[in-house]
């Protein structure tokens, strides 16, 4: 099953415009009922997403048959729909990036534990709650398309209420398996804390080739690595080592556009100990060497 890592490769797949920015989107449904796919194959994506909808026929979304109603979106669950193009209402999708922009998140699945579910819940609204919630939406919009510098400082604020009306709604849900619930929201801060310290320690001066380890990540996470990979494994459907070596790619694809390094420098830069291995490893997943990628992308 595919996986999609970027918000824009998320737009591209459900066939819809390019979002203006790369960590967070919001569209008005009515919008996207001209392009967007009536039927969408099963995909996984890394994202979060709010969604209010406030009309429109449909057949089957996410198993379940929909009436006016609030629902969300956690990272990686299985998406998949068929419907009839005629919705009306919002959505906003973010990624882990924009969580980084508000130092209140830090904990962001533990106070938002709905994000941790494996499977969509739609919550009705009442029509006072409904309005509020469109008018929250109809605000991130016009921050979004705005020329304000303080505009995702706004949007951070508008957010976190319609966080919090779904956290509402869902702590008002009868949760059949509580067990399994807090089980997952575990291993959702564990595969959390392990992208975050992939994204910090990967290019940290203090460290050496272990950092391509999955072992490296479980010792600093107090975890066995098996564990870690089978957490990694069951939620995203990739290894540990996997997710290691994208990051290591998107690092390196980073340095070579936005630096004048040299790919020997790069090379050890993310502890290589010989640049022939870096180059090695690059062009095995990209299919290109580093000076070649460098220099068709500059062209």
């Amino acid at each position: 099953m595919k996986t999609i890592t970027k918000i824009e490769d998320y737009c591209k797949e459900i066939n819809i415009p390019s979002p203006i920015y790369p960590f967070f989107d919001i569209r008005k449904f009515e919008d996207n009922m001209k392009t967007v796919n009536a039927r969408q194959d099963s995909i996984r994506h890394e994202f979060y997403a709010i969604a209010l909808r406030n009309s429109g026929n449909n057949r089957e979304v996410h198993g379940k048959f929909l009436d006016s109603n609030l629902f969300f979106n956690s990272p990686y669950q299985i998406i998949t729909w068929d419907i009839k193009p005629d919705w009306t209402g919002w959505y906003i999708i973010f990624d882990r990036e924009f969580l980084g922009l508000n130092p209140n998140w830090q904990n962001f699945i533990i106070d938002f534990p709905f994000f941790s579910l494996d499977k969509a819940t739609p919550m009705d609204l009442p029509k006072e709650d409904a309005e509020f919630a469109n008018d929250v939406f109809q605000q991130i919009f016009d921050e979004y398309h705005s020329n304000n510098k303080d505009k995702f400082l706004f949007i951070q604020n508008y957010t976190q209420l319609l966080l919090l009306i779904t956290k509402r709604y869902f702590d008002r849900l009868d949760h059949d398996n509580e067990d399994a619930q807090e089980n997952r929201t575990a291993d959702i801060l564990l595969l959390s804390r392990f992208q975050s310290l992939v994204e910090t320690l990967m290019t940290n001066e203090d460290t050496n080739s272990e950092i391509r380890q999955t072992s490296f990540y479980a010792e600093k996470l107090n975890v066995h690595p098996n564990h870690l990979n089978a957490i990694v494994k069951r939620i995203t459907g990739k290894t540990a080592t996997s997710i290691i070596q994208n990051q290591l790619i998107t690092f390196a694809k980073s340095m070579l556009l936005q630096t004048d390094l040299s790919a020997k420098e790069i090379a050890f830069r993310l502890h290589f100990s010989e640049p022939t291995h870096f180059n090695s490893f690059f062009k095995r997943a990209t299919g290109t060497t580093p000076r070649q990628y460098r220099k068709e992308s500059i062209l």
